[in-house]
């Protein structure tokens, strides 16, 4: 019965969770400008947005996103009216929404944009590979924190809601755990978006089930935590280990779209002290948030 009333919790949980939302992100068409002073810049440009290992068939279909506005390119059809993104070669004066490339530091270039326009960053990552990294890392980076300061909320008395970043409502869960494994879920499918994967559960199915048969884990493991460790100490471990759980998801979802594997054994410990390491340092500063909160 209490794997059966589980399941109807995280169930009710997951119901407003929907992955169309995720793909509308994804799929959504964002075209860059292109501004250098050589045609050779311009292809320098072109190289990073295109590599070259990708298929003639991706390239074309880049060729209708990337839009050099100056000098022009005869391969290339007529810019549209409006482009989302400029990109400038590095020394040119160029105007203040515009975002320069760095041909020496090109991830440099692709932090700032990211930065800036995290509603463009899962569409980038899906049509453009080079933000495909880094917008995964902080798709995981975010699910992590979320996850451990949803666990410190429910656990601690009298938090200030106001302070609570989060994209679910937390009237609308019955536990954490339900909490935790909404989240994971939802972490994947925009992870499946960044990587130009399907999304949906019955896309994903292997991944959600495996979130869900990990929720149970967590569950256990957090209710030993809380009941074996003083109050505070406690609850800083739980929500360490609803980071560091979250994070090893992310990270093995991670390289399955992305490479196509699954972690070893080995990869899993390392990736797990990975997370605990990194949890244990947000967690720190979440609760010291809280305490100035209180």
């Amino acid at each position: 019965m209490a794997i059966k009333s589980f399941l109807k919790t995280v169930a009710t949980s997951i119901k407003n969770l929907n992955p169309q939302e995720v793909r509308n992100l994804a799929e959504r068409e964002v075209n860059i400008g292109l501004t250098a002073s050589s045609e050779d810049e311009l292809n320098r440009m072109w190289s990073f947005l295109a590599p070259d290992h990708l298929s003639e068939k991706k390239k074309n279909e880049l060729v209708r996103l990337v839009h050099p506005l100056g000098p022009r390119l005869p391969s290339m059809p007529p810019p549209p009216a409006h482009v989302d993104l400029e990109l400038w070669e590095e020394g040119l004066i160029q105007p203040r929404h515009a975002f320069t490339f760095y041909s020496q530091d090109p991830a440099r270039t692709v932090r700032e944009i990211i930065e800036k326009h995290d509603d463009l960053s899962v569409a980038l990552a899906r049509h453009f590979v080079a933000f495909r990294s880094p917008v995964s890392e902080k798709i995981i980076n975010a699910a992590s924190q979320e996850n451990a300061l949803f666990s410190i909320a429910t656990s601690l008395p009298n938090i200030a809601p106001s302070i609570l970043s989060l994209p679910f409502a937390v009237g609308e869960f019955a536990s954490d755990t339900a909490f935790i494994t909404a989240n994971q879920l939802r972490m994947a499918f925009m992870l499946a978006g960044a990587n130009d994967r399907s999304i949906g559960y019955r896309e994903q199915k292997t991944q959600v089930a495996s979130v869900i048969a990990g929720a149970f884990g967590w569950r256990a493991l957090a209710r030993e935590l809380v009941s074996k460790i003083p109050f505070g100490a406690g609850v800083v471990s739980k929500a360490t280990v609803a980071y560091a759980g979250t994070w090893l998801v992310g990270r093995g979802l991670q390289k399955l779209y992305g490479f196509g594997g699954q972690l070893s054994r080995e990869e899993r410990h390392h990736v797990y002290d990975e997370g605990l390491a990194k949890g244990k340092t947000v967690v720190a500063n979440l609760m010291q948030r809280f305490r100035k909160t209180a």
